[in-house]
């Protein structure tokens, strides 16, 4: 009870928050601060280059550059929308309600009743979405930065301190989101094996006290309930993951809003 307790009271991003909950493990929090953190990640190469950002004489204004308005803004939020789409409306994590009329997913399948469900295919699409969300963030923060250079000189030091930390911390933040395929697997093999073991035919004696006649019927039912039985603890994994996946999402876009609260300044 007492950790139960201690991960629900786990304060952070949502992503932290799911992570620590499915993986089933009581979580420390930190008690560093987040310049003691940054210390420890930052390199003496990173520190000179932040120092210059901070420090140095404002970047000149860029000539022509597009201004920020209402497209840039209904652009900024098509590009979530479409990452958002892209990580519901991918076959590998559509629940069986969802799926072909065989219990298959249109396209790919990741539980066949040949081949039974495999997390390398879940692991596979988890990074797939990975790497989508990366270039489609990646690419919008490169845009929003340069406009913000083009506002005023103040803004234009803010661009170039925000590339620096994207360059300082970017291998670090990539390393970090690599780890969350692996912590889902132990999610996907704990659900997994709870199917399995309440699935599992009863003892001899178990069955020897039923009689034959409840046992024959107990059977019949039994195979009749097995298909959406043994696919539902596949739902639940595919809305976890899913789940994890979109927080994942927001915590990628957190710098992205960071700069459309400064573009959006008079």
């Amino acid at each position: 009870m007492l950790q139960a307790l201690q991960r629900t009271a786990l304060s952070g991003p949502a992503l932290i928050r799911l992570l620590a909950r499915l993986v089933d493990v009581d979580v420390p929090e930190s008690r560093q601060s987040l310049s003691d953190r940054l210390s420890q990640w930052l390199g003496w190469t990173d520190a000179i280059a932040l120092s210059s950002a901070l420090t140095g004489a404002p970047p000149a204004l860029p000539a022509g550059a597009r201004a920020f308005g209402s497209a840039e803004e209904a652009e900024c939020a098509r590009v979530r929308a479409s990452l958002v789409k892209t990580i519901t409306g991918d076959s590998a994590f559509a629940t069986t309600r969802r799926r072909g009329p065989h219990g298959a997913p249109h396209g790919a399948s990741v539980d066949t009743p040949a081949a039974p469900a495999d997390y390398a295919l879940f692991r596979q699409r988890y990074q797939a979405m990975q790497q989508s969300m990366e270039t489609g963030v990646g690419n919008l923060r490169g845009r929003l930065r340069a406009m913000l250079a083009a506002k005023t000189p103040a803004m234009g030091r803010l661009a170039v301190l925000d590339a620096v930390m994207e360059r300082a911390l970017g291998e670090r933040e990539r390393n970090l989101f690599a780890t969350v395929p692996g912590l889902l697997a132990g999610h996907f093999e704990r659900l997994r094996d709870a199917a399995q073991a309440a699935e599992a035919p009863p003892d001899n004696a178990a069955q020897a006290e039923s009689g034959m006649a409840a046992g024959a019927e107990s059977v019949a039912v039994a195979a009749a309930a097995q298909p959406s039985a043994s696919g539902a603890w596949l739902d639940v994994f595919r809305k976890d993951m899913q789940s994890v996946l979109l927080a994942e999402l927001d915590v990628r876009l957190q710098p992205v809003e960071g700069l459309l609260a400064a573009l959006r300044t008079r």
